[in-house]
């Protein structure tokens, strides 16, 4: 079962593993946790406490992160419907 983005007791490994895109926003703050052998028990909540960062902006970072990897699917066009 894959769980949530926002779920406070998510692992950062699982988060990073379940949610590739997050990884940049990792990476833009500078942030260790990509392949940190840690990464399997912290949590955003740890993390963000770790590098000081506001836990509500940053998983809103993660959050458009996410929504910015998975588009929706592009309209199909009037020909493509009529088939």
């Amino acid at each position: 079962m894959r769980r949530r983005l926002h779920d406070p007791d998510l692992p950062l490994g699982e988060l990073m593993d379940s949610f590739p895109a997050t990884i940049p926003v990792f990476l833009k703050h500078r942030m260790l946790c990509v392949g940190c052998m840690v990464s399997p028990f912290h949590t955003v909540i740890d993390a963000c406490a770790e590098y000081g960062l506001e836990e509500e902006s940053f998983r809103a970072e993660l959050t458009e992160a996410v929504r910015g990897a998975d588009p929706a699917p592009a309209p199909r066009d009037r020909e493509d419907q009529a088939r």
